[in-house]
């Protein structure tokens, strides 16, 4: 059973940057697919980014391409969302979530990810 923990949420100005983390335990971390997600008030919980286990594969929702970079650390089970140049509208709670890679390709639906974390709060104010 795997456990995601986030963090690194918190208020920041439009145009502000802020790195989240999620650290993973009880799995074999190098072996996921990470990625992190973010829901809105009244919205649907929408795709942000991903990456494969082996890191060389990242893959971006079309709203935050330039601008947000994940990365992973398996040296540390921790994978980072960093995200430059936030807007307002992107204020929400990102999820940081996993499934195990069976393919080399990432998913973008989130019922395809197994393991969840609690979620971590982003601000951006205008």
């Amino acid at each position: 059973q795997v456990q995601l923990v986030e963090s690194g949420g918190g208020l920041v100005q439009t145009g502000g940057s802020l790195r989240l983390s999620c650290a993973a335990s009880g799995g074999t971390f190098r072996r996921y697919v990470m990625g992190w997600f973010r829901q809105a008030p009244g919205k649907e919980r929408e795709f942000v980014a991903g990456v494969n286990w082996s890191g060389r594969i990242t893959t971006y929702a079309d709203s935050v391409k330039g601008r947000f970079a994940i990365f992973r650390d398996s040296a540390a089970n921790t994978v980072y969302l960093q995200m430059n140049g936030l807007k307002p509208e992107e204020t929400a709670v990102y999820y940081c979530a996993a499934y195990y890679e069976r393919i080399a390709s990432i998913a973008k639906n989130d019922h395809e990810y197994d393991y969840w974390g609690q979620g971590t709060q982003v601000t951006v104010s205008s």
